[in-house]
């Protein structure tokens, strides 16, 4: 009886053998990929986290230089920011605060070059296209009316749809094309939701230039009764 066990002990071992001396490179190679990217996986989220920590530290400076007026601070923490972690929001939102200091404090080479670095880096598409519009106004202001309509033409995210054609109107009627203007003014009021106050800016603009889109509304609308 004895016999027999050992028998079938040393069948099993042999088995066990030859399926680890088949499968067993394979299920190691498997077992040191998962630990592998289990260890990458926590290494990368430590990593961002690290990574968002120390950008808030410098958004915070500048969010704190911005109040004490202190632009050489800002500066500095600003090209931390973009040299060390130019993917984080944080960038981002420090760029558009920079710009705005600095605009305040008349100096407008350094807020066209901040606006500018977020229009075109930033990783939001959000921070991206309020930094093209501000960076459109600060264009007008310079009379660079070529670039400014430039940066607005590009593609922008659905909810700004209606604030760029706008803004699209205002360089164009500076560039003396009316009609071009009063399509764009058009696009924009129709863009808006009635209850956003914006859009009664916009029509001021249309009656100015002799449209008055809430009255062609509504005459559309009375024509589709008819039609009915």
């Amino acid at each position: 009886m004895a016999n027999h066990l050992d028998l079938e002990e040393q069948e099993q071992l042999d088995q066990l053998k030859h399926f680890w001396n088949t499968w067993g490179t394979l299920i190691s190679s498997v077992a040191l990929l998962v630990f592998g990217s289990v260890a990458a996986w926590n290494g990368y989220q430590y990593w961002q986290n690290r990574q968002a920590t120390q950008a808030a530290a410098l958004f915070d400076a500048v969010d704190v230089a911005s109040n004490s007026g202190d632009q050489a601070r800002m500066e500095q923490a600003f090209g931390d920011l973009r040299s060390k972690y130019s993917g984080t929001t944080q960038t981002a939102q420090a760029g558009l605060i920079l710009a705005k200091t600095m605009l305040d404090a008349g100096n407008i080479k350094g807020a066209r070059e901040a606006l500018a670095w977020v229009a075109e880096k930033a990783n939001d598409d959000g921070y991206k296209a309020l930094a093209s519009l501000r960076l459109s106004s600060v264009l007008m202001d310079l009379k660079e009316l070529d670039e400014a309509l430039k940066l607005v033409s590009g593609s922008f995210p659905a909810e700004f749809e209606a604030v760029v054609a706008d803004r699209k109107g205002d360089i164009l009627m500076l560039q003396g094309k009316q009609d071009q203007a009063v399509a764009e003014y058009k696009r924009a009021f129709n863009a808006f939701d009635e209850r956003v106050e914006y859009r009664r800016l916009v029509e001021v603009k249309l009656n100015a230039l002799g449209v008055h889109p809430q009255g062609a509304a509504m005459a559309v609308a009375a024509s589709d009764e008819v039609k009915k």
